[in-house]
């Protein structure tokens, strides 16, 4: 005795997706052309504006990140963290450490989860435009591990 199985083409919803109408002589480009008219440059993710809640302390503590990372000392405040075993991209540890300043920890404890979350960005942006030459000869702060 032998079995025979029907053809998978006769079971129903076994059309394929190509003879749809919808698609029929429409390739992906052109509808994103035809239908989907993108423009770019609203597309891209704009970093929303946030006001500053204390713009006095705020200035403060971003004067003390400016004058760390300041061509002149960024050297100096480096090998600061080197000694101690800071890790660059921990801001917490580098702030409470008073590397930023004595007064600056306090200053930043005074701010807004906003104004704080500001003030993180800032520092990380800055660390970020170290020299490349600083930052290979300090390689062990910036690395991730």
């Amino acid at each position: 005795m032998v079995e025979s199985q029907p053809s998978k083409l006769l079971v129903a919803g076994s059309i394929p997706v190509s003879r749809s109408r919808f698609l029929q002589g429409r390739t992906f480009a052109t509808m994103a052309q035809q239908d989907f008219q993108v423009d770019r440059t609203t597309a891209l993710y704009e970093r929303p504006v946030m006001g500053i809640v204390d713009a006095t302390t705020f200035a403060e503590v971003k004067s003390a990140i400016e004058a760390a990372f300041a061509p002149a000392s960024v050297e100096k405040f480096l090998k600061s963290l080197a000694s101690e075993g800071l890790r660059i991209r921990n801001f917490e540890a580098v702030l409470t450490s008073g590397k930023l300043g004595p007064k600056t920890t306090a200053d930043y404890a005074k701010l807004t989860n906003a104004d704080q979350g500001q003030i993180r960005e800032f520092y990380l942006a800055s660390l970020e435009q170290v020299n490349g030459e600083l930052r290979d000869r300090f390689f062990k702060l910036y690395a991730y591990y």
